[in-house]
């Protein structure tokens, strides 16, 4: 029997997935700053396999991840969304492809 080690935080139905193929598999459930560790080292996979692929499927797990983290920060999506709004506001988005070249 091969064996693959990933020790990587994974999405809450793949035990189910995995078993569902006649695999066997062992799991953890994490907490605090372990979890944090793993939430943010999940995002940069996430983030990493964007800018390989351009695929929106990657831009979907981004956000999912980021739910994952404002849940265990215990911080609503609606209270992100203010601050993203505020800075919006103050700052702009990224909607006109504005590059800085340099400033005197």
């Amino acid at each position: 029997m091969s064996e693959k080690i990933y020790n990587k935080l994974v999405r809450d139905d793949i035990p189910k997935i995995i078993e569902n193929n006649n695999k066997r598999y062992e799991t953890e459930v994490v907490e605090g700053e372990e979890l944090e560790e793993l939430l943010n080292q999940k995002l940069q996979e996430e983030v990493q396999e964007y800018l390989e692929s351009n695929d929106i499927e990657e831009l979907a797990d981004i956000l999912e991840v980021v739910h994952g983290i404002l849940h265990h920060r215990n911080v609503t999506m609606e209270e992100l969304e203010d601050v993203r709004i505020r800075k919006k506001e103050e700052r702009g988005g990224f909607i006109k492809g504005i590059k800085l070249t340099k400033v005197y």
